[in-house]
């Protein structure tokens, strides 16, 4: 379920002392219900594999091939256009106490660096010749007295170029992608629930 943008402003995340002049984006309630510690299981997931290039989506997958043959050939995706080229990266941006804490895992591939992991969120920062972008995932209380996911997508459009390419993207990500990468995410934490099970057994 798509969110408003209060949903992540309201709350009072670490990553506005981060990314005060990136615009939210995108926030989504993710369907991920789970216990008030099952952030780095999230985590994990998502780092360990892309949810829309491995979609049953025939669109999503499409759309996707067709934005990294894009970039391919237009230079979107350059080295020289990511973090530490063309945009400083937020890491430099940290409080003492983040620099310090976590991390949480790297990403499969590459596209994304992680930024800081506490106990209830998570950031990572990927650039480009369009965008700097944050995916920030917080865990949040849901209304049955458990927990789940919620995803924002924060942005830094690189210049009116950058502005506009997001905008005519956003058709296709809210048709196309977003549904996709939703179901994906459900999918993957439903399958991941005898993993969380046993290791919360052996906590105890």
């Amino acid at each position: 379920m798509r969110l408003p943008a209060t949903a992540h402003t309201s709350r009072p995340w670490r990553i506005h002392e981060i990314a005060g002049d990136f615009r939210v984006e995108d926030v989504w309630a993710l369907p991920t219900p789970g216990g008030r510690d099952d952030l780095p299981y999230l985590v994990r997931q998502f780092t360990r594999g892309d949810f829309v290039e491995n979609s049953t989506s025939p669109v999503a997958r499409l759309l996707f091939a067709v934005r990294w043959k894009l970039g391919a050939l237009l230079g979107w995706d350059k080295p020289g256009t990511g973090v530490g080229r063309r945009v400083h990266t937020l890491l430099d941006r940290l409080p003492e106490d983040l620099r310090e804490a976590p991390r949480g895992p790297a990403f499969r591939g590459g596209k994304f660096t992680p930024l800081y992991l506490t106990q209830d969120e998570w950031a990572a920062e990927m650039a480009n010749q369009t965008v700097h972008a944050v995916l920030h995932i917080g865990w949040v209380a849901d209304d049955s007295g458990g927990y789940r996911g919620q995803m924002a997508v924060l942005v830094k459009p690189n210049g009116p170029f950058g502005t506009l390419y997001m905008a005519a993207i956003k058709p296709f990500r809210y048709l196309g992608v977003y549904p996709a990468l939703l179901r994906a995410i459900g999918r993957t934490w439903q399958a991941g629930a005898d993993e969380r099970a046993r290791a919360d057994r052996g906590q105890q």
